[in-house]
């Protein structure tokens, strides 16, 4: 039990408190988001902002350069969602859930090669190809930026996106020794399948009416 414990938590002996307390902080917070997303709600994107400002200061001192650069651009797309979400179509109702538009699926293809072409330029300028999990930050920072792009436009499609690169990262960052995020990316796999299903329904029965 004790080496199962060492590998889950060991690496933590390493931090400083306060760096493990903006951790579980960081997570609670993106677990919120993750759930206000599921439910519909435009929660999503405060709570969100929180999660990945502080992130983005754990990465960037831990020198995750892909995975900071993910949560950098969350902040950037919650701002952007935020307003998508409460923009006003007509007189009485706001942006509502969708599926992907021909045309947006030719932008999400474009986001995700540029993101591959970019993080692979940083990670190249930074001298950072020195483990395989480079490149697995590469392909993921690519899936997310794809995701959440389509989240802020309110769009079906953005779960699938979410399933894949949390099951990617479950184990990726159970290696790098971020135990509490890794259970976080487990939880948002969960609640992304649920959200898919939940966004399907409501969406289908609009369609019906």
């Amino acid at each position: 039990m004790s080496q199962i414990f060492d590998f889950l938590f060991g690496q933590y002996a390493t931090y400083t408190p306060l760096d493990i307390w903006l951790e579980i902080i960081a997570v609670i917070f993106g677990f919120l988001s993750v759930w206000y997303s599921k439910q519909n709600k435009i929660w999503v994107f405060p709570t969100g902002m929180i999660s990945t400002a502080i992130f983005v200061y754990l990465l960037l001192k831990w020198q995750l350069l892909g995975d900071m650069m993910i949560n950098g651009y969350y902040f950037i797309m919650s701002v952007y969602g935020w307003y998508i979400w409460t923009r006003k179509v007509d007189a009485t109702h706001v942006t509502p859930i969708s599926r992907t538009t021909p045309q947006e699926k030719r932008t999400s293809v474009f986001i995700f090669l540029g993101t591959l072409l970019f993080v692979f330029g940083v990670y190249t300028f930074f001298n950072k190809w020195n483990n395989w999990t480079a490149y697995i930050d590469t392909l993921t920072t690519a899936i997310f930026f794809v995701g959440m792009w389509l989240m802020a436009r309110r769009k079906i499609e953005n779960w699938i996106y979410w399933i894949i690169g949390d099951l990617i990262s479950i184990p990726l960052y159970l290696y790098k020794g971020f135990t509490f995020t890794s259970f976080q990316y487990l939880i948002f796999t969960v609640i992304a399948i649920y959200g898919y299903l939940a966004w399907k329904k409501h969406l289908d029965s609009n369609l019906s009416i």
